[in-house]
C-alpha cells in the first residue's frame, strides 16, 4: 500500500509516567558518568581518606590499639570537630569529581547537538535538567554523606558509651550540610558545563570559579580589613556554615565570621544565576547559519 494511502491519527495507548522518562536520564547519565576509568579512580581516592577516619575511630574507642599503634600519644577525641574534618576532606574531594563528570552529562550533548533530538521525545527541559542533576547528585553522595553516615554508626558501635544519642545533631548536621553542599555543586557544574562544548575546558572553568574569586576576597579582605571579602571565598564560606550546622567549635576569630543569613543568600543568587544559564541554553532548538 501507498504511503499517501495510510491513515495516520494520534496515539492512544499508555503513556509512561513522567518520573519514568526523568528515570530514563537518570539511568544513562549514570551510565555516562562511570563509562570511564578516571571516573572510577577519583573516586577510589576520594573514598580512600574515609579509611583514614575509619581508623581514628577504632584508635579511640579501643585502649590496646591505641597504646600499642599510638605509644601514649593523646587520645582521639571523637565528636563535632573530628566529623567537621571528615566532612570538609570529602567535600573538597567531591568538588574534584563533580568537575569530572558534570562536564561529561551535558557537554557531550551540546557538542553532538543532541538536544533537539532529546527533546523531541516526551521530556521536557525540566525533566531533562532534573535527571542529570539526579544523575550527578547520586555520583556526589557516595562519597559525602554516606561515607560519614557510615562512620557515625561505627563510632556509635564502637563507643563503650552511650554516644548515638546524645550526638544526633552531629548526625543531622553532617547529612544537612552534604545535600546543601552536592546541591550546590551539582547545579554550578551542570550550569557552566551547559555554556562550553568541550569537556576539559568545562572541567577547568568550575575549578577556577570556585577558587579564583575566593583568591579575590582573599585579597579584598586583606586590603580592606574586612570580614565581607569571604563572601566570595567559597571554601572559607562553607567552613563557617558547616561549624554552625554541626556544632562544631570555631577556627577563625569572631570578628572574621559572616553571619549565616548572608552566606545562604550568596548561595541563593548563584543557585539563580546557574538556573537562569540553564534556561537560556538547555533549548530544544539548533541555530543553522547559511
Amino acid at each position: 500500500m501507498s504511503v499517501y494511502k495510510h491513515e495516520y491519527r494520534a496515539y492512544t495507548g499508555p503513556l509512561t509516567p513522567l518520573w519514568a522518562r526523568v528515570g530514563v536520564i537518570v539511568r544513562y547519565a549514570f551510565a555516562e558518568a562511570w563509562s570511564t576509568r578516571i571516573t572510577a579512580t577519583l573516586f577510589t581516592l576520594s573514598v580512600a581518606p574515609v579509611i583514614v577516619y575509619l581508623v581514628g575511630i577504632y584508635l579511640a574507642n579501643n585502649q590496646l590499639a591505641r597504646t600499642l599503634i599510638m605509644r601514649g600519644s593523646p587520645m582521639l577525641t571523637i565528636d563535632a570537630g573530628y566529623f567537621l574534618k571528615v566532612l570538609e576532606t570529602q567535600s573538597w574531594l567531591a568538588l574534584v569529581l563533580a568537575a569530572w563528570i558534570a562536564p561529561r552529562l551535558v557537554s557531550f550533548d551540546l557538542a553532538d547537538n543532541a538536544l533537539p533530538i532529546l527533546l523531541s521525545h516526551p521530556i521536557s527541559r525540566f525533566g531533562y535538567v532534573l535527571g542529570k542533576l539526579l544523575a550527578l547528585f547520586a555520583c556526589l553522595s557516595l562519597v559525602t554523606w554516606i561515607p560519614c553516615l557510615l562512620l557515625f554508626a561505627f563510632q556509635g558501635y564502637s563507643s563503650a558509651q552511650p554516644w548515638v544519642m546524645a550526638n544526633l545533631r552531629i548526625a543531622g548536621g553532617v547529612l544537612a550540610s552534604s545535600l546543601l553542599w552536592i546541591a550546590f555543586l551539582s547545579i554550578l557544574g551542570l550550569a557552566l558545563s551547559s555554556w562550553v562544548k568541550w569537556r576539559v575546558v568545562a572541567t577547568g572553568i568550575i575549578f577556577a570559579v570556585v577558587f579564583v574569586p575566593a583568591g579575590i576576597g582573599g585579597i579584598i579582605t586583606g586590603i580592606l580589613r574586612t570580614k565581607w571579602g569571604f563572601l566570595l571565598n567559597a571554601p572559607v564560606m562553607m567552613t563557617q556554615l558547616w561549624q554552625r550546622i554541626l556544632g562544631a567549635p570555631p577556627t577563625m576569630q569572631g570578628d572574621l565570621y559572616l553571619p549565616s543569613t548572608a552566606i545562604v543568600t550568596v548561595l541563593l543568587l548563584v543557585c539563580a544565576a546557574c538556573v537562569l544559564m540553564l534556561n537560556a541554553r538547555i533549548r530544544a532548538r539548533e541555530v543553522v547559519r547559511g
